[in-house]
């Protein structure tokens, strides 16, 4: 039995790599757990690949309390310094800062919108946004929904939340599918909306 096409980033990768684009990757998400984790590691990517944040997912779990935006968003010095000693996440000290003031921002948005997920979602007008590339080398590396996404949320005072990394998170949390119309997901994703 031949393996299913996918898109060419996951093509003769590691098994996690794999299984993140046939499972995650695109699929739509709603829920603020959800999109506050990816929020962490998209950040943590910054100047990275994504196979080096895929590969410390469990130890940012770990390290950054299964992600759960109120308890890091109490972190204080003494848990960010041993954040920063802690060799199963990046210990880059702007990045670890970022994610503890982001989840504090991210808390202020869920007052203010009712949750993160209706806050974010705006930004496509509520429904996901489905390209339909035909070579990787199509697919943006941003959209003018990510860099508006970015300006807000600078102006809100998030950190480590460029176009690029936020059209991550898009592409991530399934605000954009952009797998290939070659790739098996991509009609599989439109339907799990």
């Amino acid at each position: 039995m031949s393996e299913p096409r996918r898109c060419g980033w996951a093509e003769g990768t590691f098994p996690e790599y794999v299984r993140y684009h046939d499972e995650e990757w695109g699929v739509p998400a709603r829920d603020d757990h959800r999109q506050f984790e990816f929020l962490i590691l998209e950040s943590a990517q910054a100047g990275l690949s994504w196979a080096t944040i895929l590969k410390r997912r469990e130890g940012y779990r770990r390290a950054f309390a299964s992600f759960d935006p109120v308890r890091v968003s109490r972190f204080r010095r003494p848990r960010i310094e041993r954040l920063l000693e802690n060799p199963a996440i990046i210990r880059n000290r702007a990045k670890v800062e970022a994610a503890v003031n982001n989840a504090k921002r991210f808390l202020e948005v869920q007052q203010e919108f009712g949750s993160f997920s209706a806050y974010i979602w705006g930004f496509v007008g509520g429904i996901p946004v489905v390209n339909r590339w035909r070579r990787d080398d199509e697919v943006p590396s941003t959209s003018e929904a990510a860099a508006a996404l970015t300006r807000d949320m600078k102006v809100r005072g998030f950190r480590f939340v460029g176009n690029t990394i936020l059209y991550a998170h898009m592409q991530a949390t399934g605000l954009v599918n952009d797998h290939l119309v070659s790739c098996f997901r991509h009609r599989q994703v439109i339907r799990e909306e």
